[in-house]
Parts: C-alpha cells; sequence; structure tokens
C-alpha cells in the first residue's frame, strides 16, 4: 500500500516535514517514492505547500493519506476538489 505521510527533516528540535509519498512499509524516514510537498509548523504562521497536481495524481491512484497529512490537505483545500474515502465500512444508517 502507498502511503502519502511526513517525513521529518530540520534540526535538533526545530523540526520541519517534507510530505512525501512512501510504501507503508519503509520508515518514516527511508525510502519515499516523491516529494510532493513541504510543511514547517514552527513558522508563524505555519506554512504548507502541496504540489496540488501530485497530491491529485496519486489519491487518484489510491494513495491513503495518514490523519495528520489529511489534515493538512484540507487546510491547503485539496481534499475539498478530491474527497478521499475513510476506508471505513458504511454503517446501515448511511445506505
Amino acid at each position: 500500500m502507498v502511503k502519502i505521510r511526513l517525513r521529518r527533516v530540520g534540526a535538533k528540535k526545530q523540526p520541519s516535514y517534507r510530505v512525501v509519498v512512501a510504501d507503508a512499509r519503509s520508515p518514516r524516514d527511508g525510502r519515499f517514492i516523491e516529494n510532493i510537498g513541504h510543511y514547517a509548523p514552527r513558522a508563524n504562521p505555519p506554512t504548507m505547500r502541496i504540489d496540488e497536481e501530485r497530491a491529485r495524481y496519486w489519491l487518484g491512484q489510491g494513495a491513503q493519506p495518514t490523519d495528520a497529512v489529511r489534515r493538512i490537505l484540507g487546510q491547503v483545500g485539496i481534499l475539498e476538489r478530491f474527497p478521499v474515502s475513510e476506508g471505513a465500512p458504511q454503517s446501515a444508517s448511511e445506505e
């Protein structure tokens, strides 16, 4: 399974993150397929830059974003234009 997740970079106690597409089995800071953006939570205000075209491509290919990346994609506005299923089965009331 392919995931869209954060890869930690930056100095000790001053994290910044790259948003990468990686195999779910690879380590957090290990091998990745493609770098599609960055997230700097310590900036004021926090900065987020995502390559929307590549993010939409990978979501279309079935890549699953982690919870943190799902939040970032929502704030940037990508999930509004490309809804991602939660992967949970629908309940009887939703059918």
